[in-house]
């Protein structure tokens, strides 16, 4: 935990995360084998997994990267470059973050989610790049 940061009670911290200094987890959220760099804010009741939070980077309350796909077969993960899918060989990932991106209130960032700096994801947005939607 860097200086100055702020977790919340009823925050849960697991599986070794690295916390910048200036941030704040707030109550109820979930942070789990994740890098947050200086000055990022997760609201309450959000879930972070297996991702990278650039720095300045907000979390509205309820907002949630997920890091596990059930839904496809093996539970194959991908990241989109470009029009490119590139299968990844770790069975969890949860998203790359850019510095100063905003992920609005109960909006979901699928696995392998890829964000640049700055990027806006709308309040109640689904943001699945596997399928070129966010």
């Amino acid at each position: 935990m860097g200086a100055g940061s702020w977790v919340a009670a009823g925050a849960y911290l697991r599986g070794g995360n690295w916390v910048d200094q200036g941030c704040c987890i707030g109550p109820g959220a979930e942070l789990k084998s994740s890098f947050v760099f200086a000055n990022t804010h997760l609201a309450h009741f959000n879930f972070v997994g297996d991702s990278v939070l650039g720095s300045g980077v907000n979390l509205e309350a309820g907002s949630i990267i997920c890091n596990h796909r059930n839904e496809s077969p093996g539970h194959e993960l991908r990241v989109r470059l470009g029009t490119t899918l590139h299968l990844l060989s770790q069975s969890k990932f949860g998203a790359l973050v850019g510095d100063g991106a905003q992920i609005g209130a109960n909006a979901v960032l699928a696995p392998g989610t890829l964000l640049l700096p700055g990027a806006v994801v709308q309040r109640g947005a689904l943001c699945d790049q596997e399928f070129d939607h966010c």
